[in-house]
């Protein structure tokens, strides 16, 4: 019989594949720490985005795998890097001005635009770890300010003065000869103006622990580079962080990719093992461009939230993580019935099969029973005529299609008919475009009108489907999909849809026909 580690040891899903490449680390010996660490990194430089939450998902989903065919511990630092001064000002919050006074102070010196904690840092903080806490996430949150102020980082930031010039050596190999003459991995805070500067360092004491430097003035200062008087430039710190911590395996954008030698190098020049990397795809707009916490171009967590249940952004997370993605939203009508898709599928599936569906990953293991018994997208057209302002709305369609559905047996998809309310009169409602029919797809449209008023057989779907499926072949459709199409358009104002035949066994046929006769009558284009 085969176990679960089994299963897993040859799963060709994702998180397995890397859980596998990460055990080979300890093969011969278990990490002298005591554990095995995953870390995520996050720039509070704006409000926390959806491609953090997926970071941390992907993560956690390959540190479960890890868990199931290893008995070592395992532990996630979740480090947020609030030390870093903030270059620009995000376009997406208030108080413009109040955060242009404050630019290049590190953003646990920014004052907070929202006036409800300490600092700007603090705020998105707090942002991060309430978004991770409402999917319940394991994770120990770490913040640079704490670590390098606490004297957690001390004995690292000591030896990078020490190797100055080894890491030198790696940084300057990367930059243009310009950026070479003023460039220092040791950012010095200001000790008056409190400010992060980028300036060139004079002189670094190895012995001392010390950096001497210029301000923009021209006034000379040295500090010691601990106790949270000097930062480390990012690319730098990355590694560093690796060494001090022991991070054994992080994941990062593709657009940190060529960066990896540099952030192994440095790891290793401070006395560490460079981690497992895994390097994802990057999520894109509506247009096409990267997605960026500053611009705010993408969807936030509360957003995707708003429409649809959280495991179908798990869901869409744990999908083809090498690959670009759209995250725009009409991708989240897909995820919320592939999601439900694959739920009904675990049941029926053996243990190796199980192990690659996605909702294994989503779930740890421990899938709950689906009761979508209606498809969001079928909703979602449901609540398109049916004028519904709540999921009650939706309900008493959903009863007759589904006579033993109830929204206390059904909770998921009362749920979903909530989210498919909300979601029709934000996102579809505003948009939709009816249009009158051909004088071809008029006749078809009289003629289904006519197969429905003199059907006496079954009401299902598929019988349904069928109906609709002999109209469009028997007034030559060719591509069947263009009839399909016109109902879409004409009946539904839209240029895509459910199978039809599914959408009128769940609204009815009356209600159908008299759908016909308003679309027909031009009622629904004015």
């Amino acid at each position: 019989m085969t176990t679960l580690r089994d299963a897993a040891m040859k799963s060709k899903a994702w998180p397995f594949e890397e859980a596998r490449a990460l055990l080979k680390r300890y093969e011969k010996k278990d990490p002298e720490k005591g554990y095995v660490l995953f870390e995520t990194g996050y720039g509070p430089s704006g409000l926390p985005h959806i491609g953090t939450f997926g970071e941390v998902a992907r993560t956690t989903m390959i540190r479960r795998a890890f868990e199931i065919i290893s008995d070592i511990p395992t532990r996630l630092f979740c480090f947020s890097d609030d030390l870093d001064g903030m270059r620009k000002v995000p376009e997406n919050v208030p108080n413009q001005a109040l955060l242009k006074a404050n630019i290049q102070k590190p953003l646990t010196s920014v004052p907070d635009p929202f006036e409800e904690f300490p600092s700007f840092g603090d705020h998105n903080n707090a942002m991060l770890r309430r978004f991770l806490d409402t999917f319940g996430f394991e994770y120990e949150f770490f913040s640079a300010t704490q670590f390098y102020k606490s004297g957690q980082f001390d004995d690292t930031l000591r030896l990078a003065a020490e190797r100055y010039d080894q890491i030198m050596a790696i940084m300057l190999a990367s930059l243009r000869e310009e950026r070479q003459q003023t460039y220092s991995c040791f950012l010095p805070i200001h000790p008056e103006t409190g400010r992060v500067l980028y300036v060139p360092i004079k002189n670094v004491d190895a012995k001392r622990g010390e950096i001497t430097f210029d301000d923009e003035d021209g006034r000379e200062w040295t500090l010691p580079v601990t106790g949270g008087h000097v930062k480390l430039q990012w690319k730098p710190d990355f590694g560093a962080r690796w060494a001090a911590l022991g991070v054994d395996f992080e994941m990062y954008g593709k657009d940190h990719s060529t960066n990896t030698p540099i952030y192994d190098g440095i790891c290793e020049v401070l006395g560490g093992k460079k981690p497992n990397h895994f390097t994802y795809e990057l999520f894109l707009d509506f247009e096409g461009q990267k997605i960026s916490k500053s611009k705010g171009n993408g969807l936030t967590i509360d957003e995707w939230l708003t429409y649809a249940a959280s495991e179908s952004l798990s869901y869409f997370m744990y999908q083809k993580p090498k690959t670009a993605k759209r995250l725009w939203w009409d991708v989240i009508p897909k995820a919320v019935d592939e999601y439900h898709q694959q739920l009904k599928a675990y049941p029926t599936q053996d243990i190796d099969q199980q192990v690659n569906n996605p909702v294994f990953h989503i779930h740890n293991g421990k899938p709950p029973e689906s009761h979508m018994v209606v498809p969001f997208a079928m909703l979602l057209n449901l609540a398109s005529v049916a004028g519904a302002k709540d999921a009650k709305g939706l309900w008493g369609f959903i009863k007759r299609y589904a006579p033993e559905a109830s929204p206390e047996k059904n909770p998921d998809l009362d749920a979903a008919a909530g989210y498919a309310v909300r979601y029709f009169a934000d996102k579809i409602a505003p948009t939709r475009s009816f249009r009158l029919p051909t004088d071809k797809e008029r006749t078809a449209i009289e003629d289904l009108k006519a197969r429905l008023l003199g059907h006496e057989g079954s009401h299902s779907d598929e019988e349904l489907q069928n109906i609709c499926y002999a109209v469009g072949k028997d007034h030559a459709f060719d591509p069947l999909r263009d009839w399909f199409k016109a109902l879409y358009e004409v009946l539904l104002g839209a240029s895509e849809g459910p199978r039809f035949g599914g959408f009128i066994a769940l609204y009815g046929v009356p209600e159908t026909v008299a759908l016909i006769d308003r679309a027909l009558a031009g009622e629904l284009v004015a």
